[in-house]
């Protein structure tokens, strides 16, 4: 039946062939539609993963390094014939991935290294049949032959053996953090650290430290993986040029890409790239173009990077990173919709495909070429470009998972199974053949599990979900996104610091790989409700999102952001403030939920049925036309359908309850938006309301300021430095200073020469200012590296903001007032830095422009402000309400592109 009805559908134009079933292989039919998981091969660098690449324990004729660091023999030994045909067929097996071949030539030469009593190699072949057992996911094998090398190396003369010691113990720190065990980890590698600096081998140094730098990002400690990549840096300056040298740059490279620092991450990369061409490696010289293509790629710069692709085809020896670099050109033609592009490079890809041996990463390439096929095939149809379509086989996709499922299996790589399986359900689920797709996603499901591969199991968890609800199984389906959810939650620290090439993936990702699983796990909750409000689904969909926009802002900084005493907002409503209102707007697929919080009653919502693309088009539009004064006619016609959308339907029971204040926790482009200047036909929200912002469901011990003596560091640029022409003067800030001072506030100020980092953070160190005022131009973007604020020296990355506000003050800023800054434009997600820069600030408040405005309203807005402020009988929100009303009302500046760019960000009492 089920091969009658795909025949019906596609003709003749089918594949057959065998999966293995729980209880017995049974023959499918194969649909050429391929769900598309959007995973690119970003980091397939050949397993140049950081702490996937401690060097190999050295025996004569040894096998290569994972980062295909030289191993140089041990000329003072001789090897046996035998043995060395043994280890250099290993060495051959494990370079190509046959992983499960290569442990059974490697148990071939410890049986004969046992015969001949050879303790010494023995140990050495034992921690590199350890490592093998790694690369098949062999833990109890792999932590066997391991503590076996070492107990060996333990009873003979370390320190004759000093480097092979040391390697080994590598990779034990390698199977120690594949199990979880970060700090365990980070212990071997400082000891392998001074056991290299006693066999004076700087080499053996720098893979240390690399480790170690991955040991600390792995258990969150961001700051020291940065301090010791640096002493990694300044190690490889006093270095000669080797190919060790080169590995170990390009090693640095990679880790600071994935860090987020791009600019030395480029800078460590080209040196790798002098050096492997000065040493003519052409291995070398594509695996350091790759690498920096990949570093254009995550700036944005498309053709750069497919130039750099462009070289790594020409130049590398390798078939494998020949593919690599071509589907990830291939990805960005698709992305950018360049179809004729795409038809061009096509048959070069399938060329070098023929070349591959069989490896993980030529499975993981097979996979992504299959998924980036059904992309091809997706737009080139939706293009009606239907004569490109005709040259594309309906079996490729299913050609090139049969295959690598095949491939899988016979290496005994689960991890790469799984990962294959889990694109042959989504296959199926294309298709709507739920059954299949069921029972292929399962099995994944189970592999992932068993081979502690997180990254595959919560996307194979979100895949059985989908599967679930288009059954209408919804309790089932809640549970497998609850699954889905808890896995990435556990991976938080993860999803952008990984420890392999998937994980990787997924930060690279994030929004077509993690958010969709939060989005459409609340769209669930909320249908579950069949009509009837519960207030646990309600709840349960509400930290739901918060724990979405937790995620994107760890995603943002690359690091778990949001630490210290926090106390719900339920509480504060309820208890502290029984005048404000919060309210809770999701932009779902079909329709815009919003959940209300009301002093003393349950949470209730409502919604209204638009399209996710009509919401944000109308929105992009509204903000475009708020910076614009003439505009305020559009600007009232298009803000009253948000009104009708987040506040119609509440607006009468927030009268009854005689809510003053409204908090937001605003949801995707809606947080690009001041809600203040929202219109209900008559009047401007901020006309009726005061207003604030959360970025989540809880705040940092609030406190108001009300009582407290205000105490203010203003600092400010009126010229910006140089290399930044885009800024304008800001003449006014001495007026806007002035007007601080007049309100009654104690200032110490830092202006233009004054107004440096090192004295900035002096002063908040010195001295006890419950407010920061910085009046200077700054940018928030989706983009860590250009969310920034100008000083005298140029620019403050929002990155720095913890240790600027936070590393030496004994107190929590109350209050940080960025009064000149803009959000990115053209960045539809820019306000994610604007929250970026609240959360890193560590300010229980924090007060900034979405778009910079006219300085002399600055002024006018800052002084009524602080003069409202001042008179400590009201909240921070009612006084940035009162000041906007002030401007509302003059003359000049009546248009919402003057007064309605200041939002507030946390705690508002």
């Amino acid at each position: 039946m089920l091969m009658a009805k795909t025949t019906r559908i596609f003709g003749a134009n089918f594949l057959k062939f065998k999966t293995r079933s729980r209880e017995t292989a049974r023959t499918r039919w194969l649909t050429p539609l391929a769900q598309c998981l959007r995973l690119p091969l970003y980091f397939l660098v050949a397993l140049l993963c950081i702490v996937g690449s401690p060097v190999l324990a050295k025996v004569p004729s040894s096998i290569n390094s994972l980062s295909q660091l030289p191993i140089n023999s041990l000329t003072s030994l001789t090897v046996p014939t035998d043995a060395a045909s043994l280890l250099q067929q290993g060495k051959v097996l494990y370079s190509n991935g046959n992983f499960a071949k290569a442990v059974e030539v490697l148990q071939q030469a410890v049986q004969i290294y046992k015969q001949q009593g050879e303790s010494l190699r023995l140990a050495a072949t034992l921690s590199n049949l350890s490592l093998a057992y790694q690369q098949l996911g062999a833990w109890s094998q792999a932590q066997q032959t391991i503590t076996e090398s070492l107990n060996l190396l333990k009873g003979l003369d370390k320190n004759q053996n000093l480097t092979i010691f040391a390697q080994s113990l590598d990779i034990q720190g390698r199977l120690q953090l594949a199990m979880g065990q970060s700090e365990a980890a980070l212990a071997t590698w400082q000891q392998t650290e001074e056991i290299y600096k006693q066999a004076d081998n700087q080499n053996g140094v720098v893979r240390s430290l690399i480790n170690q730098a991955q040991a600390w990002r792995t258990q969150g400690f961001y700051p020291r993986a940065f301090k010791t990549l640096a002493r990694i840096s300044q190690t490889l300056k006093s270095q000669p040029d080797s190919i060790e040298k080169t590995v170990s740059l390009r090693s640095l490279g990679d880790a600071l890409l994935v860090l987020g620092d791009l600019k030395k991450s480029r800078k460590a990369l080209e040196e790798s790239l002098i050096i492997a061409q000065n040493l003519r490696s052409s291995a070398d010289i594509a695996a350091s173009l790759f690498s920096l293509g990949n570093n254009a790629r995550k700036q944005n710069q498309k053709e750069q990077a497919i130039a750099y692709y462009q070289q790594t085809v020409a130049v590398s020896p390798s078939p494998l990173t020949k593919v690599q670099a071509q589907l990830n050109h291939l990805g960005l033609l698709i992305k950018d919709r360049e179809w004729a592009k795409v038809q061009t490079i096509l048959p070069s890809i399938e060329s070098h495909f023929k070349q591959l041996s069989l490896s993980r990463a030529s499975i993981y390439a097979q996979v992504n070429f299959s998924q980036s096929l059904a992309k091809v095939k997706s737009g080139v149809l939706q293009a009606s470009s239907h004569n490109f379509y005709s040259g594309l086989s309906t079996k490729d996709s299913a050609k090139l998972l049969a295959s690598a499922i095949q491939q899988s299996r016979s290496l005994g790589d689960k991890r790469a199974e799984a990962y294959a399986l889990k694109s042959l359900g989504g296959l199926y689920e294309e298709t709507r053949q739920w059954s299949e797709a069921q029972d292929l996603t399962r099995q994944g499901l189970a592999l992932a599990q068993s081979s502690n591969a997180p990254e595959i199991t919560y996307s194979l968890e979100w895949q059985l979900g989908r599967l679930l609800w288009a059954q209408k199984d919804i309790n089932g389906a809640i549970a497998a996104y609850d699954a889905a959810v808890d896995t990435l939650e556990s991976l938080r620290r993860d999803l952008v610091v990984n420890k392999d090439i998937v994980n990787q993936d997924v930060q690279f990702d994030f929004r077509d790989s993690v958010e969709p699983v939060y989005r459409q796990s609340v769209e669930l909750l909320l249908q579950s409700q069949k009509g009837k409000p519960n207030e646990k689904i309600l709840e349960k969909a509400r930290e739901r999102i918060e724990a979405l926009q937790l995620a994107e802002l760890d995603d943002f900084f690359q690091e778990a952001c949001l630490q210290g005493q926090k106390v719900a907002l339920d509480r504060v409503v309820d208890k502290d403030n029984s005048k404000a209102a919060i309210l809770y707007p999701i932009i779902l697929r079909d329709e815009i939920q919003v959940i209300v919080k009301i002093p003393k009653q349950s949470l209730q919502s409502y919604s209204t049925k638009i399209s996710q693309g009509e919401v944000e088009k109308l929105l992009i539009e509204l903000r475009r036309n708020l910076v614009d004064p003439t505009a305020t006619k559009i600007v009232q016609t298009q803000s009253q359908k948000v009104y009708n959308w987040l506040l119609k339907p509440i607006e009468s029971q927030l009268q009854q309850s005689r809510v003053d204040t409204l908090v937001f926790v605003l949801d995707g482009p809606l947080r690009n938006l001041p809600m203040a200047a929202l219109y209900d036909g008559k009047q401007y929200l901020v006309e009726k309301y005061a207003i604030a912002l959360s970025v989540g469901l809880q705040l940092l011990d609030p406190k108001p300021l009300v009582k407290q003596q205000l105490r203010a560091l203003t600092a400010g640029l009126t010229q910006p430095p140089p290399g930044f022409p885009k800024f304008a003067p800001l003449l006014a800030i001495k007026s806007e200073f002035d007007g601080i001072a007049k309100a009654g506030v104690s200032t110490t100020s830092l202006l233009d020469g004054d107004f440096k980092k090192k004295n900035l953070e002096s002063e908040i160190g010195g001295a006890s200012f419950n407010i920061v005022h910085l009046a200077t131009h700054g940018q928030f973007s989706s983009r860590l590296e250009d969310t920034f604020i100008l000083d005298f020296d140029g620019q403050i990355n929002v990155k720095d903001f913890d240790t600027l506000f936070r590393s030496q003050s004994k107190t929590l800023v109350e209050l940080l007032v960025l009064s000149a800054c803009q959000t990115a434009t053209g960045d539809s997600r820019a306000a994610l830095g604007l929250a970026g820069a609240a959360v890193r600030a560590g300010a229980r408040s924090t007060i900034a422009s979405l778009w910079q405005i006219d300085d002399e309203s600055t002024a006018m807005f800052v002084s009524a402000f602080y003069r409202e402020l001042k008179t400590g009988k009201i909240t921070k929100a009612e006084a940035v309400h009162r000041a906007q009303l002030q401007l509302l009302k003059h003359p000049n500046y009546r248009a919402p592109s003057f007064w309605s760019a200041y939002v507030l960000i946390g705690n508002w009492l």
